[in-house]
């Protein structure tokens, strides 16, 4: 009988019954939309994962029926478990929007503008953050700290300048492959992700950092420069793999396959990991099973290329009097110059 309690919790004026043990976080996730916390390090496949980059504050105005107060602070709603009756305020609370910008601010002291080269451009958390809670302008006026990058592997770069100390990475060596070669070392504004003597990550699930990674401090070596996501049209896929699932998404440029992830929901987090075999040696439409076009949402900027159909007609046609005209137009831009 135990296991069929329920906790009433309200988040932004919205209720939701959700089992015992359930965070805030999760418990938005039930109810969906606006409401939900952002969140940079938390990631539901990896235990242990959560509290390192406040992106996910929120309010607690009352604690529970039992005791009404509110807690004194803003609180990591990845790391704060309900209880019964609690009201908690997200985008209604005027603090947490400030703290949010605050914490968006530190995030991006030291992370580099780059987003016109960065391959992470279209899928990055950070970006979308610092659109929604980010300042005009920056009041840091010390010298950015800088790393030289590094291959940890044949496949994958550290852009460590990029990073944002989130452990996702770390937490999926640990918990996936048989030995974990990287970490964190240093602390404070010296603690970098780095590998001893530059050592290799040479394991077959070690390519699942670069899916974990919310900014493009981790990279795909192999998809590095070759196009931006929004030119991509994102199809899914599997096969029979004896290492993973074999669950895919193929991101295709044309009848070439520029590159192969792991499948994410909703949240940007992994719905199965897979293995190298699958991301790095198999990218020839022959060695796949193709089901469909993956749904994109339509605020997504990968929406700007995506087709309901696998073969869709020719996006360019030629327009002979319109070249015409752009020729003319140009002609008499050189003039006045």
């Amino acid at each position: 009988m135990a296991e069929d309690v329920k906790f009433k919790v309200s988040i932004d004026g919205i209720p939701v019954e959700v089992a015992p043990g359930t965070t805030i976080l999760n418990a938005a996730r039930l109810i969906g939309g606006d409401i939900v916390p952002p969140a940079m390090c938390y990631y539901s496949k990896l235990q242990g994962s959560g509290g390192k980059c406040r992106t996910c504050l929120v309010k607690v105005s009352k604690g529970s029926e039992k005791d009404p107060r509110p807690m004194p602070k803003l609180v990591a709603s990845c790391r704060t478990t309900v209880m019964d009756g609690m009201e908690v305020q997200n985008i209604t609370s005027p603090e947490v929007i400030e703290a949010r910008k605050g914490v968006v601010e530190m995030l991006l002291i030291n992370h580099p503008l780059d987003c016109p080269i960065c391959d992470q451009a279209g899928e990055c958390h950070l970006q979308d953050l610092g659109y929604e809670h980010g300042l005009a302008n920056t009041r840091y006026e010390f010298e950015r700290r800088t790393f030289d990058k590094i291959d940890i592997g044949d496949k994958v770069q550290l852009h460590m300048t990029r990073c944002i100390l989130c452990y996702r990475c770390v937490f999926v060596a640990d918990q996936l492959t048989p030995r974990r070669v990287h970490g964190v070392l240093g602390r404070g504004d010296a603690a970098e992700i780095s590998t001893y003597i530059e050592k290799a990550i040479d394991n077959e699930f070690s390519g699942n950092v670069i899916d974990v990674c919310p900014v493009g401090a981790l990279t795909d070596k192999t998809f590095r420069f070759k196009n931006r996501v929004w030119f991509t049209k994102p199809v899914e896929a599997h096969r029979d793999c004896p290492t993973c699932s074999g669950k895919v998404t193929l991101w295709y440029k044309g009848e070439e396959v520029l590159r192969v992830t792991a499948r994410k929901d909703e949240y940007g987090e992994v719905e199965e990991f897979i293995c190298n075999t699958c991301r790095f040696e198999t990218k020839s439409t022959s060695d796949w099973v193709i089901e469909g076009p993956r749904n994109v949402k339509r605020t997504s900027v990968i929406s700007l290329n995506h087709y309901a159909e696998l073969n869709p007609p020719a996006v360019v046609k030629k327009n002979l009097a319109l070249q015409e005209t752009n020729k003319e137009q140009f002609e008499r831009a050189k003039e006045l110059l």
